[in-house]
């Protein structure tokens, strides 16, 4: 099988939707990151998603659903309705009037139609609504839930473009739909719904304050190793490149001796003053040492710019002739920030100086 990437026009989407039903892959563009889609109701096409990204079955799946099923979502047998209580069930519905279509996945009860394998065998299923417009229209036109994790090798760096998931994946499926750059650039954000609340399970390209400022009440978070299970994306290492990533943090002025320590190396800046700052101390400290390449990752420095180049930044980095990669862990604790540090903190193997 020689993947391609295809126009998400009516040939496209019919191939496509042709392929999902009758087992197969497709790469799936949505507003976080380009999905590895597959029928999420038939265990032999889930199946081969695992086997496709090397995933192991404990990590469980996300199901993505039409935008027509927004209203009745509920009745349609993926979720265990009768084990929600009303304050519950009264939630989800406004969560879902307010933020889907959009990155916010819930994770809820079971229901008896979803396969074991979707959810590794816990009784709840994580389900969203994507908002990419290429991603509802294939949703309609194949009529119901499909599961689709970022279509990469398992724990690697996530594809924002279509042409990373030709790279990572290309011989695994049929057909990539053309959807261009994805609009958030890191995954959903993922909330459970927990006894006495909700609980935050990943930070995503959904502010958790927004979140909180409409259920009126503070997310929970999840326990390392518990909780978590409940979401993909959740384990130490993930997201990551293939060289070895070391984060910096604090001042820019102290990194100096660690980016001089790796004689092959190349760094990401959060923005251009840090980059500046970084690179003066380092001229200081040690003239001969040299970055190649050097990028900042969000040249106006706001953290939606981060998001969108965050993966795309990573894969350059990965693919340049360093051996040894920097990049710094952005400081914020609003919007996407969160997420942001996740992603790199989780890509970050090592933490010391190599």
């Amino acid at each position: 099988m020689a993947g391609r990437i295809v126009a998400p026009d009516t040939p496209g989407l019919t191939q496509a939707v042709e392929t999902l039903r009758r087992g197969g892959l497709v790469g799936l563009p949505t507003e976080t990151v380009y999905g590895l889609a597959a029928n999420g109701l038939n265990p032999e096409a889930v199946a081969r998603i695992f086997a496709a990204k090397a995933r192991p079955h404990f990590d469980p799946l996300i199901l993505h659903i039409p935008p027509s099923w927004k209203d009745d979502f509920l009745n349609r047998g993926i979720v265990d309705r009768e084990r929600l209580t009303p304050a519950q069930a009264d939630q989800v519905a406004a969560l879902s009037l307010t933020f889907w279509p959009g990155p916010l996945t819930l994770v809820l009860p079971k229901g008896s139609v979803v396969p074991d394998l979707v959810t590794s065998g816990l009784d709840t299923v994580a389900i969203r609504m994507p908002s990419h417009p290429v991603a509802a229209q294939l949703l309609e036109k194949f009529g119901g839930p499909l599961a689709a994790p970022s279509a990469n090798r398992f724990g690697r760096i996530s594809p924002t473009r279509p042409e990373h998931v030709l790279e990572e994946l290309g011989g695994e499926l049929e057909i990539i739909l053309d959807g261009g750059p994805c609009s958030m650039g890191v995954e959903s954000t993922v909330i459970a719904a927990t006894e006495g609340g909700w609980t935050l399970l990943r930070p995503g390209a959904l502010a958790r304050e927004a979140i909180e400022s409409h259920l009126g009440q503070t997310l929970r978070t999840a326990r390392p190793g518990t909780d978590a299970q409940a979401s993909p994306g959740m384990l130490d290492s993930h997201y990551a490149p293939r060289k070895a990533l070391y984060l910096l943090e604090g001042e820019p002025e102290s990194w100096a001796p660690l980016l001089a320590s790796a004689p092959r190396a190349a760094a990401l800046f959060f923005n251009v003053t840090s980059r500046d700052r970084a690179l003066k101390a380092l001229s200081s400290a040690a003239p001969d040492a040299t970055l190649e390449p050097v990028l900042v990752l969000s040249p106006g420095g706001t953290d939606l710019e981060a998001a969108q180049r965050l993966f795309g930044c990573l894969r350059s980095l990965d693919a340049s002739s360093a051996e040894t990669l920097f990049a710094e862990l952005p400081a914020g604790t609003q919007g996407l920030y969160p997420a942001l540090r996740d992603r790199l903190t989780r890509a970050g193997r090592k933490k010391d100086a190599p």
